[in-house]
């Protein structure tokens, strides 16, 4: 039986779509909603399916599964719940959407007995969701460390590989077409957040939404941090962290963040490099767990969303959709609460005692240091120092309160820079 497919938008990952939908001997594009008829499309996308009409596309009756690839949150959220409302299973793109209305959509589709796919919406090729979904659904996942944006990921493999700049790195990455015009939702961690968002609501079974999600960007982040880092043992990657804790047995709690972390280099995601992305799961009982490969771009994206149709077209073969449980509302810690390493970069006075007011500000908020290092100022005024530490694992707002306690000793002249640490 051939299974017809309603594609919704056919830019980068819809005009690759369409040639890996017509080597499948049963699935038939059936049309194609877009903004334009008549703007030049891939090779391969005939003008005979286009149209500017996508809720009639929808509502077509040869059209079996609906693919949205259009991004964004309107016209997309009721074009799928159309979709839903009507029986047809569903396969997005759509990090954005998912991330602020996935537990809704997701229970629409359960009250209507289809499948609601994303897998695309995370880390493009590879294949997240569908593990977290499927081959660990059973496990107990402690925590997810993802390398998920490869616009920030290639900007920073330039800045450590070649001694690039912030802003020459980014200037490459846009030329090359890796980050666009208005890099803000790559550089400064909202495109990581909603990824986080997404798997944080499937690892933990909970409904977790953008806005949960603590963000850090790299713009901030120095050829010096960089330098010092490497100098360390450590690579500064941005990750996306989701982790759910059970403190004292009081119940599940979930902290969801993004911001640049040194990444020790004997870390598996110290080595993922240019645009590529990579996911750590930590689980229960299949300990340590890495998924690698392209998170981006028109083929790769569109490989994840065609595997996604191949399911629901399977699903809807057996008269079948995959169960999918509703999520709960779990506590979302606030980044004071969550727990880290952290290296912290001090311009201090070259002289006697001014150790001992350092590790006076750190005992008083419970922040012990692990490795301590001091180093002259090349260029800078004679009696200057520059005090480089790494703490153990304390919670961010006692960091916090040694920073301020930092900020009123006369000894420190400057606090050139605040880092996460993964490891401990």
């Amino acid at each position: 039986m051939t299974l017809g497919i309603g594609l919704l938008g056919c830019g980068t990952v819809g005009g690759a779509l369409v040639g890996l939908i017509d080597a499948q001997p049963d699935l038939e594009i059936r049309q194609v909603a877009v903004r334009s008829t008549t703007k030049a499309r891939s090779a391969g996308v005939s003008s005979d399916l286009l149209t500017t009409d996508a809720h009639a596309v929808v509502a077509r009756s040869d059209v079996d599964i609906v693919v949205e690839v259009i991004g964004g949150i309107e016209p997309a959220r009721s074009l799928i719940i159309e979709a839903l409302e009507a029986g047809k299973p569903v396969a997005t793109a759509n990090k954005e959407l998912i991330a602020n209305y996935g537990a809704e959509l997701l229970a629409l589709a359960e009250a209507k007995g289809v499948d609601l796919q994303f897998e695309a919406a995370v880390a493009g090729a590879i294949p997240i969701i569908r593990a977290l979904r499927a081959s660990l659904g059973g496990e107990t996942i402690h925590r997810i460390a993802g390398i998920v944006n490869g616009t920030t990921n290639y900007i920073l493999t330039k800045m450590t590989e070649e001694g690039a700049s912030y802003g020459d790195a980014l200037a490459e990455a846009q030329h090359l077409g890796f980050a666009e015009r208005d890099p803000t939702a790559d550089v400064e961690g909202f495109d990581a957040g909603a990824k986080a968002a997404i798997m944080a609501s499937i690892a933990f079974g909970a409904d977790v939404v953008a806005g949960d999600v603590f963000h850090e960007g790299i713009s901030n982040i120095t050829s010096t941090d960089i330098d010092f880092a490497n100098r360390l043992g450590y690579q500064i990657k941005l990750l996306a962290i989701a982790e759910q804790f059970d403190a004292n047995g009081d119940g599940p709690s979930i902290g969801v963040r993004v911001h640049p972390a040194m990444v020790p280099d004997s870390h598996p995601l110290a080595s993922v490099r240019e645009s590529f992305n990579a996911v750590f799961v930590e689980g229960d009982s299949s300990g340590e767990l890495m998924f690698y490969g392209r998170g981006a771009g028109g083929e790769p994206t569109a490989s994840a969303v065609l595997g996604d149709v191949l399911d629901a077209a399977a699903a809807l073969r057996r008269g079948g959709h995959r169960p999918m449980p509703l999520a709960q509302r779990l506590p979302i810690k606030p980044i004071d609460d969550l727990p880290s390493a952290f290296c912290v970069n001090l311009q201090v006075t070259d002289a006697p005692g001014v150790l001992a007011q350092v590790a006076g500000a750190l005992g008083e908020n419970d922040v012990s240091v692990r490795v301590m290092e001091q180093h002259d100022i090349a260029g800078e005024e004679a009696g200057t120092a520059r005090l480089i530490f790494i703490t153990h694992v304390a919670p961010e707002r006692q960091l916090r309160r040694t920073l301020a306690a930092f900020d009123k000793l006369a000894v420190v002249k400057a606090i050139d820079s605040v880092l996460r640490v993964l490891g401990e």
